[in-house]
């Protein structure tokens, strides 16, 4: 038996079933995974210093530009066929680190977004102030109308937490699982890859479709395009019936 045959079969088997899901998910929709290099002027900069509260509190600008240059990236990319063949699937709940809304787009209604949203900005005060943006169309650098302080993307950055309710909502659906489809992530950004090991905690069976080979505990790993893979290991699933869970907005 092949590794996607293993990997059809166990998928098919499970009952409930749940994924968590990387930048791999959406790089054949144009979308570069984050460790990528970036081209032309960005080339210069190191994603993971502008996004911290340090890069933003050493030139804010700069990092609204940059963020803003990722936002037009994902306002022209469309989902591909993993993100169609996931959303097909209306009884899985979706933990994801992308801070894109590909899955929604693509007509998913269960997920969680572990490290935020970059089609809304927040104040950086945390006054509880949020807007939603066009990512089209970005803004600038500019104040939160409610206390002053600059509005930011509403994303994790790195020496931040990650949501409190939205890591217990995960947490409470990888556990509920008797399968975790891993798509497209290194696996090596904690606690978020933590939940791998949680899953095989449980006694869920784990599935890896990635580029290449990743440090996971997995069942069966299936390496190549998401957008190839995806579609096939889930072919012929019959979808369950969906229970209440977490809904989201499209940007």
């Amino acid at each position: 038996m092949s590794s996607i045959e293993h990997a059809h079969a166990l998928v098919a088997e499970a009952g409930r079933v749940a994924t968590f899901t990387g930048a791999g998910l959406s790089a054949e929709s144009g979308i570069d995974t984050f460790r990528d290099p970036a081209t032309g002027y960005w080339a210069r900069y190191d994603p993971a210093e502008l996004a911290s509260p340090a890069g933003f509190a050493a030139d804010p600008g700069l990092v609204i530009d940059w963020y803003n240059h990722r936002r037009r990236t994902l306002a022209a990319a469309e989902p591909n066929a993993a993100h169609r063949a996931l959303a097909e699937q209306a009884d899985l709940t979706h933990v994801t680190q992308n801070v894109d809304h590909l899955l929604e787009r693509a007509g998913a209604q269960r997920v969680l977004h572990l490290h935020g949203s970059i089609g809304l900005d927040r104040c950086h005060r945390a006054c509880g102030y949020e807007e939603r943006i066009d990512i089209s169309a970005p803004p600038g650098l500019r104040p939160c109308p409610s206390c002053g302080a600059p509005l930011r993307p509403a994303v994790v950055w790195f020496g931040e937490t990650l949501p409190e309710a939205t890591w217990i909502a995960s947490v409470e659906a990888i556990s509920a699982a008797d399968l975790l489809l891993v798509i497209g992530t290194s696996g090596v950004v904690y606690p978020a890859a933590g939940l791998i090991d949680h899953a095989r905690s449980t006694g869920a069976a784990v599935v890896v479709v990635n580029a290449e080979p990743i440090r996971a505990p997995a069942d069966v790993a299936v390496i190549g395009s998401a957008a190839d893979l995806v579609p096939m290991i889930l072919a012929g699933r019959r979808v369950g019936q969906a229970d209440a869970g977490p809904g989201s907005d499209v940007w």
